[in-house]
C-alpha cells in the first residue's frame, strides 16, 4: 500500500510539472531555456537544503553514475523544452511516453527480464488509451527536428529511469544529480526574453516541489519496480495531467478524454495484476 501510494504521488507531481510548465511558458510568456534552467537551479536548491539537514553521510556527488545522472536529466529538460517550440502538446506527449516504452522494454529485454503476456496486454491497452487522449485531430505536419528533440528528451527520460533503479541514497542522488545538471542547462538564463514573476514561480516550483521533491521519490520506489512497471506507471501522467489541466485551467473534458482515461489506468491495472 505504501509503495502504492508513493507511486500515485509521484505521478502527480510529475503531471504538475506540465501544467506548471504550460502556465510558466504559455500564458505567462517565459522562454523555454529559461524555464527549464530555473527549474533545475531551484531543484538543485531545495534538495541539498534537505541533505544538509539530514544527519547522514554526505553523498558522493563526483562519480560515473552522478555525471550519467545529470546527463541524462539534462538531455530530458533541453530535450523538453526544444521539442515544444515546433510541436503541439498532444503530438509532443505522444511522442515522449511512446518513446519512453520503447526505451523502457527494450532495456527489459536486453537484460534478459521475462515479460509476462499480460504485462503486454496491460502496456498495450495503456498506450491504445494514450493514443485516444493526445492523437492531433486534424492532420499536422511534425516538425522533424523538434520530433528527434522530443525523442531525446524520451531516452533522457528513460535513462534517468533505468540509473535510478539501484540507488542505496534516493535523496541525495537526485541532489547531485541536479547539482551537476545546472551547469548543462545554464545558458538558458542569458535568455534575452522578459522575464515575469508569475513565470519563475511557476519554473520555481516545479523546480524545488514537482521536480525535485518528485524525482527523489521516484529514485526510493524505483528499486522496488521491476523496469517495465516503471514504465507502464508513466503512462499514467498525461491522464492526470488532463484532469489537471479541466480542474486547474479551465479545459473542457470531451468523451474521447474519458475513454481515453478508462484505458490508460485499466491497462495499469492489467500490468498490476499480471506482476501479482
Amino acid at each position: 500500500m505504501k509503495l502504492a501510494l508513493a507511486v500515485v504521488i509521484t505521478m502527480i507531481a510529475f503531471a504538475a510539472n506540465s501544467v506548471l510548465n504550460r502556465l510558466g511558458v504559455a500564458r505567462y510568456g517565459l522562454d523555454p531555456m529559461q524555464f527549464a534552467a530555473i527549474r533545475v537551479a531551484a531543484g538543485a536548491c531545495a534538495l541539498w537544503l534537505l541533505v544538509a539537514s539530514r544527519r547522514s553521510e554526505r553523498p558522493t556527488i563526483l562519480s560515473r553514475k552522478r555525471l550519467g545522472g545529470a546527463v541524462t536529466l539534462a538531455i530530458y529538460m533541453i530535450g523538453f523544452s526544444w521539442a515544444y517550440q515546433g510541436l503541439d502538446a498532444g503530438v509532443g506527449a505522444l511522442i515522449l511516453f511512446g518513446a519512453l516504452q520503447v526505451v523502457i522494454f527494450g532495456w527489459a529485454l536486453v537484460e534478459g527480464q521475462r515479460i509476462a503476456l499480460l504485462r503486454w496486454l496491460g502496456m498495450g491497452t495503456a498506450f491504445v488509451g494514450l493514443c485516444v487522449l493526445l492523437w492531433p485531430s486534424d492532420a499536422t505536419p511534425i516538425a522533424s527536428f523538434s520530433a528527434v528533440a522530443m525523442i531525446a528528451a524520451a531516452i533522457g527520460w528513460g535513462g534517468y529511469t533505468l540509473l535510478g533503479r539501484a540507488e542505496n541514497d534516493p535523496l541525495g542522488a537526485t541532489a547531485s544529480n541536479f547539482l551537476l545538471c545546472v551547469p548543462l542547462v545554464s545558458f538558458g538564463f542569458w535568455s534575452n526574453t522578459p522575464v515575469s514573476t508569475a513565470g519563475i514561480i511557476c519554473a520555481v516550483t516545479a523546480g524545488a516541489v514537482t521536480s525535485g521533491m518528485g524525482y527523489a521519490l521516484w529514485y526510493r520506489v524505483l528499486p522496488s519496480l521491476q523496469t517495465t512497471m516503471a514504465g507502464i506507471a508513466q503512462l499514467s501522467v498525461p491522464v492526470i495531467a488532463v484532469l489537471f489541466g479541466v480542474a486547474l485551467l479551465g479545459e473542457t473534458l470531451s468523451i474521447l478524454m474519458i475513454i481515453s482515461g478508462i484505458l490508460v489506468l485499466g491497462g495499469i491495472t492489467i500490468s498490476l495484476y499480471g506482476q501479482k
